[in-house]
């Protein structure tokens, strides 16, 4: 239990109706989580106006309620705080509600289009193993120390964010690493936490059904590094052109890595294989399970964060050596028939251009590459022929099927993958609706040798179809299909 006017220490006040002398025993932002006393904060989201739920929050027993606009009628029993950003003074209020837990940990953020995920695992199981018990918010996981909690957002909301950063602290972990979304830092999910480290991985199209343009895409990102206090540390990737976008304006000391640039960290790969990877990092050599150049870039992140954490580098390189890919992610296996084949979350032109560029770049001989891919519904429908496209660039055979349809029709989305593509390429595509048999259909496509990609969906065990969720699992119905 918190006095309101504890909570509302760094919140950019506009105008306080009422005593802020008055003990709160609960915060929230959904109506529904109301309890006796609590504080309700009006947060103006994307599908819904937690300002039209004030009244609703007060017959449930709120005691003061934080919103931009005051509504017309003021309650005398109610406390009524007016702010410019209400989604800003929810985050600040929750990390004053847990104690602010972000300043007893160390707290390392990734962002990002690409690699997030990785990163941010990678550092969880590296600290792990190196003795450090560690806390980790990612998309396909939560954890604290080797606890796993269901993840249910890339960036949790600052509510349950700072609870579980505290959670994190009071069982004795030092350090958490997690995903930074763009629709965090532009909510203000990650307002009022204090990040030591924060990790730029690359940037490319991607939730522009959200942000509208990729220029605004690019600064939500660019706000987490323009927040940064002057004793945290950014690094950012210097072979991604807008690395320097990232670091205008901020204030953090900055660091840089590269395959390909000059830079603090700087990596050269050796040999890459389905095997995995041997890699040269700053001057000392490491072999990796992890495969193809996007994870070299994610390895040498990942080995930059941890030696500007304080770590040995030769103990981290020789740590990273023994860790497996992320579940989801290039996840690959040789079936009996001989059939190399990978799941992978790729949903986005980029990420699947990196996947598909690796396959090739990795088979020996003239092994068909077969690619099975969707595209979600009711987002960005601009990058869906880029999906298809950069499919049939790369791969001798491609099955486009549904991903997570959610309220459209699985064919007008496939329509929508199609157009753009030239006559020689729709020569080389099947489109099945039912993703279970465009998988099935994939292994059917393939001869001992071959190499099939189900791209897409990754770690998900689930689709999304009106309104429901399913339970669906790429590398189930793989192994299946294979008899593995």
């Amino acid at each position: 239990m918190k006095l309101l006017k504890d909570l509302l220490y760094k919140v950019d006040l506009m105008q306080i109706v009422g005593s802020t002398n008055c003990a709160i025993p609960h915060v929230c932002f959904d109506s529904r989580d109301v309890q006796k006393d609590s504080l309700f904060v009006a947060v103006k989201g994307s599908l819904s106006d937690g300002h039209l739920f004030i009244e609703k929050a007060i017959s449930l027993g709120a005691l003061a309620i934080i919103c931009e606009d005051f509504p017309s009628d003021i309650n005398p029993d109610v406390v009524y705080i007016s702010v410019s950003n209400s989604s800003k003074a929810l985050g600040i209020v929750a990390s004053n509600f847990y104690d602010n837990p972000s300043e007893e940990i160390k707290l390392v953020g990734v962002t990002g289009t690409n690699g997030k995920t990785t990163v941010a695992t990678l550092l969880h199981n590296l600290f792990q193993a190196l003795g450090h018990k560690s806390g980790l918010l990612s998309t396909v996981v939560y954890k604290v120390g080797s606890r796993a909690i269901p993840a249910t957002h890339t960036t949790p909301d600052a509510i349950r964010l700072n609870a579980m950063l505290k959670e994190m602290i009071d069982e004795g972990c030092k350090y958490c690493f997690m995903e930074v979304s763009s629709h965090a830092i532009d909510q203000g999910r990650i307002a009022g936490l204090d990040f030591d480290i924060a990790l730029f991985t690359n940037i490319s199209r991607d939730h522009l059904d959200y942000h509208k343009t990729f220029d605004e895409y690019i600064l939500a990102k660019k706000k987490f590094f323009d927040n940064l206090s002057s004793t945290a540390i950014a690094i950012v990737n210097k072979d991604d052109k807008h690395s320097s976008t990232m670091l205008h304006h901020t204030k953090a000391t900055t660091r840089t890595f590269a395959l390909r640039s000059m830079a603090d960290y700087k990596c050269k790969i050796i040999e890459s294989q389905f095997a995995g990877l041997h890699l040269n990092v700053n001057g000392q050599d490491v072999y990796t399970k992890l495969i193809g150049s996007f994870n070299a870039s994610n390895l040498l992140l990942t080995y930059a964060a941890a030696v500007e954490l304080g770590e040995d580098s030769l103990q981290v390189l020789t740590v990273l050596s023994a860790l497996n890919a992320v579940e989801g992610r290039f996840q690959q296996f040789k079936s009996k028939l001989g059939i190399t084949a990978i799941v992978d979350y790729a949903h986005t032109p980029d990420a699947l251009d990196n996947v598909l560029n690796t396959i090739i770049d990795i088979r020996s001989g003239k092994e068909k590459v077969v690619c099975v891919v969707g595209c979600g519904g009711d987002r960005d429908t601009g990058k869906r022929p880029l999906m298809a496209q950069v499919s049939c660039k790369w791969a001798d055979q491609v099955i486009l099927t549904s991903d997570n349809p959610r309220s459209e029709e699985p064919k007008a989305i496939i329509e929508d993958m199609k157009k753009g593509l030239t006559s020689s390429q729709l020569r080389k595509v099947f489109t099945i609706d039912d993703r279970n048999e465009a998988i099935k259909l994939g292994v059917t496509l393939c001869s001992p040798g071959d190499i099939l990609l189900i791209a897409g969906k990754g770690h998900e065990k689930y689709q999304e179809i009106k309104g429901e969720r399913l339970p669906f699992d790429d590398m189930e119905m793989l192994k299946e299909h294979l008899k593995d």
